[in-house]
């Protein structure tokens, strides 16, 4: 296997931070989403350490996929609690937000682990 070398000081990247917010991100919707919250923040805090590496779109990445879920969650749940058959379907709205979710971290820890940028 090949290493990837940092292009600043010649070392060998450190990937385990990364691999450990997608673990996060991926088993979130199975504890309530609290573990996305954990990943982000972290992941905000550790970003600066891969700022200009082809890491930190990850970093960028998996903060857009839970931004914008928290976005859908929002919408989805007022929408289908202001009507009243709503009431009755909203798992439909959180049952499709999870799956795109879980597409969109699989498919960029997929990237991470062929060494490629997150896609845009």
């Amino acid at each position: 296997m090949t290493e990837t070398i940092e292009h600043d000081n010649g070392r060998p990247q450190n990937l385990t931070n990364i691999h450990l917010l997608y673990v996060m991100h991926a088993i979130s919707p199975f504890t309530l989403w609290s573990l996305s919250v954990v990943a982000v923040i972290i992941g905000a805090i550790a970003r600066d350490s891969v700022r200009g590496t082809w890491v930190e779109s990850h970093y960028s990445w998996l903060a857009r996929t839970f931004f914008w879920g928290l976005l859908w969650l929002v919408i989805g749940t007022f929408l289908f609690v202001v009507s009243l058959l709503g009431i009755f379907l909203l798992w439909l709205p959180w049952g499709i937000l999870t799956i795109w979710y879980l597409y969109r971290v699989i498919r960029g820890w997929l990237r991470l682990n062929d060494r490629l940028p997150a896609p845009v």
